[in-house]
Formats: structure tokens, C-alpha cells, sequence
């Protein structure tokens, strides 16, 4: 994964020269755009860390570079940097999905802390999303029967009923539970049922 960086957009130097000297100051590694079309041309799933993206720029707007990166399912959160009169168009970006917004003239102190609370809130999210991916993983290596046995598991039912469910030897029911645990990396069917509820409704398995 690469490493958190600050992606700043805004159409004024002396505004992104002064975010990424203040970023720098605080040991943040920052990278700046001059436009919303230039940072929509570099974007790509691996970036982490977060966005500043000004509202207000000649040709693509903020609001229209949110909507095109929501479009694209990109998932930097996202911190508005609003004048006065932009504020209901940063809250109503807020409901859209946006991580905050900043009202010029901004403390340095509280946009920094905002900053780190969206690069923390990625990170973990990150985290998150790669637990998940290695748990699809060890589900897709079940066979057919092992996730008929597995769910019968899930639903506390002993090696004996689930053999007389499925007509098959309750040895060979173990075999499979065996295997399952193995596969599954986990020791018990109560450890099984906790890995398997990180999933909630994103995957039927």
C-alpha cells in the first residue's frame, strides 16, 4: 500500500503552498494540484490518506470533482475547504458522503487535526477492507459441501444431526469440520461464527 499522503486541490499557489508547508511542518506528506482536472486524471483505488479540495475553481468545480470521485467509487475521504457563501453546498456534501469541511480563514491547528482524523479514519478503514478481502478468500476455498456443513455448524447444530441432515457418516461430517476449521483458520464453531460476523450483509455466504 502506498503511504498517507494529502492530496491537495486548489486553483491559488499561494493557498497550496501555504497547506503543504503547514502539512510539512507537522510531518504530513502532502501533494498538490492545481486543478480538478489534473488530480481527477492521477487518481487511482491505491491512494490513501485524504483529499483537500477547495470548492471554488475555474472549469471543474469541487462539488463536481466529489461527485465524479463518488462516480468512481473512490473512497479518499474528502475535506471541503469552503468561503462563507459555500458552506450549505460543504454541508450538503457532508450528507453525500464528504468527510468535513473547513471554513476559510481556517486554524492551522484544527485543519491539521482534521486532516490526521481523516488519515486515521482511512487507514483503519484499509484495514478493514483487507480483513474482509483475506475472509472472502478462505470462504471461496470451502467446496460445495463444506459450506453446507459449515452453516449447519453456524446454526449449533451437533456433528450427529448435521450427518442425519445430510445423510453422510458423522466421521465423515467430522472430516469436513476439520477441514473447515483449517481452512477457515479457526479453532471452534464459536470462533468460526465471530470471524464470519465481521462479514455482516456484504457477503452471503
Amino acid at each position: 500500500m502506498n503511504s498517507p499522503t494529502v492530496q491537495i486541490v486548489d486553483d491559488d499557489s499561494a493557498v497550496r503552498d501555504a497547506l503543504q508547508w503547514l502539512l510539512q511542518s507537522r510531518r504530513v506528506a502532502s501533494r498538490t494540484w492545481e486543478s480538478a482536472e489534473a488530480f481527477l486524471d492521477f487518481v487511482s483505488p491505491k491512494l490513501c490518506g485524504c483529499l483537500l479540495l477547495d470548492v471554488r475553481m475555474p472549469g471543474m468545480s469541487g462539488i463536481e470533482l466529489f461527485d465524479r470521485l463518488r462516480a468512481l467509487k473512490c473512497r479518499l475521504p474528502v475535506i471541503f475547504l469552503t468561503g462563507h457563501g459555500d458552506v450549505p453546498m460543504a454541508v450538503q456534501a457532508l450528507k453525500d458522503g464528504a468527510f468535513d469541511f473547513i471554513e476559510k480563514p481556517y486554524d492551522d491547528n484544527a485543519l491539521v487535526d482534521k486532516v490526521l482524523a481523516a488519515i486515521d479514519h482511512d487507514t483503519r478503514r484499509s484495514a478493514k477492507d483487507g480483513s474482509l478481502l483475506l475472509l472472502q478468500q478462505r470462504l471461496a476455498q470451502l467446496t460445495q459441501r463444506e459450506q453446507e456443513v459449515m452453516q449447519l455448524i453456524l446454526a449449533g447444530k451437533l456433528n450427529k444431526v448435521i450427518a442425519d441432515e445430510l445423510n453422510i457418516a458423522m466421521r465423515t461430517v467430522e472430516v469436513h469440520r476439520s477441514h473447515i476449521f483449517e481452512k477457515m483458520q479457526v479453532r471452534s464453531a464459536v470462533e468460526l461464527s465471530q470471524v464470519l460476523g465481521v462479514l455482516g450483509d456484504t457477503q452471503d455466504y
